[in-house]
């Protein structure tokens, strides 16, 4: 390990400027989850699988938003792809703590759709100003100070829930974020290099062939129309098929592995918030939230500063199974003490699992498509949010706070077994190919 990294990333101004500011600017929506989840069942009444479902249709909202706004930080640039979020954060989050259960799933999903994309722009920005090893101890550092925040936010959303004060914290969070991304809009960190690269120039080639086309006399246009309607339809049905496959050549195999990666992390991470919460207030505990989360993300920053300082990546799906198992064990705590000693172990997986499926991702998808595969990645682990906090809500309500662990720690370790199964056939297949 060479810790000597550390020192030499953060003596780069713009890397240190771009982690500053993104850990600033997650604070507000890393109490927002907490925060939501309260004011449901302590201000509206509603059961924890209510909170859960709210939480999915929030975090659906921006598994669909997410590729779009990767998509638009590609090709209008950072500050022009901010606007709408900047714009929508305070309205949404100031409306939804005063409406009913109802148009509250509506808002969320809106809010959702349309949130600021922190995440994926802090992680474009670093692959690149970062290559080569300084690129997995610039995400490492990235997933840290994500675990940083997450020892600030929720603790604070849940003194400010059981205080009464829900309607208000959701409102700041709005505001908050809304002034996050002025700030983001200000130091407009880049997320392409000065030189475009060699897919960015067949891009404009291509684009010049349709003006070409389309600049053509009308008159031709009408009379290959009139000539070869069939053809014509059939080059149509072709140019879009070309067009599709063009604009997910880099949506590879390996991708969509480090993809099933994400949501599995996700699930587990959103169902052990859920059941965190859960089984402290229904204990009675709910002013000691902050302290479990305090453990649960001390951990994972000492697990993502030393894999952040190793030489040698380790795959995602690996880290991904020991984090899932680890967080059974949770189930079994008795009490607040019990609860975060058995987060340690959990906790320390989790910075390098985020931080080496995010080194993943830069390294296998090329520069001009990296916003949009960031987009995706965002939408596969906010995906596995989705599913991973209604399913432990349903667990909960249906057996108690330990079923929550239970079952997205056992659903987080068939999806790795299943992952590393398939991969193993495929090699299989791949040395049989060769010997053949």
């Amino acid at each position: 390990m060479n810790f000597a990294l550390y020192k030499e990333l953060l003596a780069v101004r713009p890397i240190r400027r771009l982690l500053t500011v993104g850990m600033i600017a997650r604070i507000p929506h890393s109490a927002a989850g907490v925060l939501l989840t309260l004011h449901i069942v302590l201000t509206l009444g509603e059961g924890y699988a209510a909170a859960g479902a709210a939480a999915a249709v929030m975090t659906i909202g921006i598994a669909l938003g997410a590729p779009w706004r990767g998509r638009r930080v590609d090709t209008v640039g950072l500050r022009k792809a901010l606007i709408p979020s900047v714009v929508s954060e305070t309205v949404i989050w100031s409306v939804v703590p005063h409406v009913s259960y109802q148009w509250l799933l509506a808002l969320v999903f809106v809010g959702g759709l349309l949130t600021l994309p922190i995440f994926s722009v802090v992680r474009q920005s670093l692959g690149v100003l970062a290559s080569g090893e300084q690129r997995r101890t610039a995400f490492a550092l990235d997933a840290i100070s994500t675990e940083l925040v997450f020892m600030l936010g929720p603790a604070a959303g849940a003194i400010v829930a059981t205080a009464g004060y829900s309607v208000v914290g959701l409102t700041v969070v709005g505001v908050c974020t809304s002034v996050a991304g002025l700030f983001l809009m200000r130091f407009n960190p880049p997320t392409r290099s000065a030189a475009p690269d060699e897919e960015y120039e067949t891009d404009q080639q291509e684009g010049a062939e349709v003006a070409v086309v389309a600049a053509s006399p009308a008159h031709l246009q009408e009379a290959a129309a009139e000539l070869a309607p069939v053809a014509a339809g059939e080059l149509r049905r072709s140019g879009l098929r070309h067009t599709v496959a063009h604009n997910f050549a880099w949506f590879t195999a390996a991708v969509a592995a480090v993809f099933a990666v994400a949501a599995g992390a996700g699930m587990v991470l959103s169902g052990t918030d859920v059941g965190i919460v859960a089984a402290l207030e229904t204990g009675g505990h709910q002013a000691e939230i902050g302290l479990v989360f305090l453990f649960w993300c001390a951990a994972s920053v000492v697990g993502g500063l030393l894999y952040g300082a190793m030489h040698r990546p380790v795959s995602p799906i690996l880290l991904l199974l020991g984090m899932a198992a680890l967080t059974i064990p949770m189930g079994f705590a008795r009490d607040t003490l019990t609860l975060c000693l058995l987060s340690l172990l959990p906790g320390l997986l989790c910075a390098p699992v985020l931080s080496a499926a995010s080194e993943k991702v830069a390294d296998l998808v090329e520069e001009a498509r990296r916003g949009e595969a960031m987009g995706w990645y965002g939408s596969a682990l906010t995906a596995g949010v989705a599913l991973g906090a209604p399913l432990a809500g349903v667990f909960i309500d249906g057996i108690g706070p330990s079923a929550g662990f239970v079952s997205v720690g056992a659903a987080g370790v068939v999806l790795c077994l299943f992952g590393l199964a398939l991969q193993h056939r495929r090699r299989r297949r791949g040395v049989v190919a060769e010997a053949g």
